[in-house]
């Protein structure tokens, strides 16, 4: 089981959690699909629910800022200064929606939209580092921001967090980047051009991928707990994966990166 016990690096995705109407609700969806122990913070955490495996944190489940929100996951990206990196958002055009604000003595953070409208949040550890467990069966192993305005995307991410991209798909049905924070070698997550897929155009908006063993088993079960199906199991390089929307609303992929099939065109 892949196990960080120590701060993430700057620019990484570091924490996922989401914001839906009812935390309880959730977590029993959680729990019956990931296998997830799901842990009440107490009145000092307004709400706010842990999820973890194995024992270690995997990702949270809280309630709505405000009413009337969608129901969503939100991706948190580490930094040693929250407070500065804010700055960097708004310098870059970004709006930032929620200013940095200490959460207990867990770290500090803010909420923020890119110049796409794509929100993501920036995290501080102090006493949590983010997620201790991550690429393994029910957690969360990739995070893309789905835009129809990828160059501006990768203009401002650049700006705020250093990233360089791999660039890769044909550019007729699937352009995508890869980006990677600075001083790594490896792919932190990507973003996709969102103007190439079929269906109605949707909003900016960051969507987390969690590792499931057996796709199709994964879907049936979202199903039967409640879940509905916004794209059905598919192979792909990456792995095979499928996307549902779960009883709140809230969008997420489910992916086998242990099943890949073709390869990425250049």
């Amino acid at each position: 089981m892949p196990v960080r016990d120590t701060a993430w690096p700057d620019g990484t995705p570091c924490w996922v959690d989401c914001q839906v109407d009812d935390p309880a609700k959730a977590g029993e969806f959680y729990t019956g699909l990931f296998g997830w122990t799901v842990q009440d913070t107490g009145a000092e955490g307004g709400g706010y629910l842990m999820a973890e495996q194995g024992g270690r944190s995997v990702a949270g489940i809280g309630p709505k800022s405000q009413p009337g929100m969608p129901s969503v996951w939100t991706t948190y990206f580490a930094t040693a200064d929250a407070d500065a990196l804010a700055g960097k958002v708004a310098a870059a055009g970004g709006q930032v929606l929620v200013p940095p604000f200490d959460v207990l003595g867990a770290g500090r953070m803010f909420v923020a939209a890119d110049t796409t409208g794509g929100v993501f949040a920036g995290w501080q550890a102090h006493d949590h580092n983010g997620a201790a467990v991550y690429n393994e069966h029910g957690a969360y192993t990739w995070n893309e921001l789905h835009t129809r305005q990828l160059d501006a995307a990768k203009t401002f991410y650049a700006d705020v967090f250093g990233y360089t991209y791999a660039d890769i798909g044909d550019g007729k049905t699937m352009r995508y980047a890869m980006f990677t924070a600075p001083g790594s070698q490896d792919a932190a997550g990507g973003m996709n051009d969102d103007t190439l897929m079929p269906g109605d155009p949707m909003p900016s908006y960051w969507l987390t991928w969690f590792q499931f063993d057996g796709v199709d088993t994964g879907v049936e079960r979202a199903v039967e707990l409640g879940a509905s199906v916004l794209m059905p199991p598919s192979d792909s390089p990456a792995g095979r994966m499928a996307i549902v929307a779960a009883p709140q609303g809230e969008i997420l992929g489910l992916i086998d990166t242990n099943v890949r099939v073709g390869d990425f065109g250049q």
